[in-house]
């Protein structure tokens, strides 16, 4: 195959619709635009949401609350998930995604839902006391960073 020899397969070069040239194309006079109006004119370019001047939805709807824009969000993994690995394993974000059980590209955290039984070495991003308490009360370790 040379360059010469390329071309578009069939019926995916499609030609521009001609537009504003007489009664007979369909798409005569007013080009498809309609009659009228800000959007007929050309040089309009009007920004999502708008509304002609009316106040937008978005301005109309209650307000409620606030969105902490610091806020790091965690992929959460609870002690009752670790009870299936062997003693002395170490787990890492790597086994976990591996497991599916984290699923998300987030950094994970440890939370100290359920009972551990046992003794491991944690390394996660983020742990609760409590799963640390609980981790090192079953004879393992939590490193964090």
């Amino acid at each position: 195959m040379r360059l010469d020899d390329l071309f578009p397969s069939p019926g995916s070069k499609k030609k521009p619709k001609r537009v504003g040239r007489g009664p007979g194309s369909g798409t005569g006079k007013t080009a498809g635009r309609g009659h009228k109006g800000q959007k007929s004119r050309s040089g309009v370019s009007l920004k999502p949401g708008f509304e002609g001047g009316q106040m937008p939805l978005t301005r109309r709807m209650p307000k409620r609350g606030f969105n902490n824009p610091f806020k790091k969000a965690f992929a959460v993994v609870n002690l009752r998930d670790l009870n299936r690995f062997p003693p002395d394993t170490v787990v890492d974000e790597d086994l976990l995604r591996s497991l599916g059980l984290v699923k998300q590209r987030l950094p994970v955290k440890l939370l100290g839902q359920g009972e551990i039984t046992v003794p491991l070495t944690v390394k996660v991003q983020a742990s609760s006391r409590q799963a640390r308490e609980r981790i090192e009360a079953a004879g393992g370790r939590v490193e964090v960073g």
